[in-house]
């Protein structure tokens, strides 16, 4: 029963995720009468707040995953099964569609579209691997001191990320996914998505193991972690 509802809220959480890039993406578009920096404000506001409110409603129901990156990163931390774990990631596949879907819907769009917009080459993908790092470094490190200040965290985070990235900070397989699936302002070429995919998987990696890192450390007793700290600084 608690990985229903964990189910269902990631699902839920995903596509209101979803809905709110996709859709604040297209009034923003529609408003900015042709500045693309105001549109991007616009897009970037509404996300940052999205995130904020919808990780604080479900963080407590499923852990407020809403990707596959930071549901891999729990595996890997022995804080979720492998076979819980791909219930996580379809739900959320299929909650983020389902928000394409929706924000479609609201803004008399067809309900499924095929994205012509590029978005590749190396300054792209290492933008997707920098603001991947990040984005569980933050996740992680929050969730293991101040759960309570995870919504704020990551939505801060992402809220930045936006801008000093120049892929704007997808940082989401399945949010990459669905994004393929509106030729809106949020879009993303169906061929572009692997490379953006596989750049997130690797700046996830690096923040677990650079979590991890920070683990060992703090676990060494205190004489021990006084020894390696003063010797970091000599």
């Amino acid at each position: 029963m608690r990985l229903r509802h964990a189910v269902v809220a990631e699902f839920l959480g995903s596509a209101l995720l979803l809905a709110t890039v996709v859709g604040s993406g297209i009034m923003g578009e529609r408003l900015a009468g042709g500045n693309v920096g105001i549109a991007l404000l616009a897009n970037t506001l509404a996300t940052g707040a999205g995130l904020v409110a919808l990780i604080a409603t479900f963080i407590n129901i499923s852990g407020a995953h809403f990707n596959p990156i930071v549901t891999l990163a729990e595996v890997c931390l022995g804080k979720l099964r492998w076979k819980h774990a791909g219930a996580y990631v379809v739900a959320q596949g299929l909650g983020a569609i389902a928000g394409v879907v929706a924000a479609h819907g609201m803004f008399d769009l067809p309900l499924i579209e095929v994205s012509g917009h590029v978005r590749t080459g190396p300054s792209q993908w290492w933008s997707e691997v920098v603001a991947s790092f990040g984005l569980l470094t933050v996740i992680l490190n929050v969730a293991k001191r101040r759960l309570e200040f995870v919504p704020v965290a990551v939505g801060g985070y992402i809220t930045a990320a936006y801008w000093f990235t120049a892929s704007t900070s997808f940082a989401n397989p399945t949010v990459t996914i669905a994004r393929s699936l509106t030729d809106t302002f949020a879009g993303i070429r169906p061929v572009d998505a692997p490379g953006f995919i596989l750049s997130q998987l690797v700046g996830g990696a690096l923040a677990v193991v650079m979590f991890l890192w920070f683990e060992r450390l703090h676990s060494l007793p205190r004489s021990a972690t006084d020894a390696v700290v003063e010797q970091g600084t000599k």
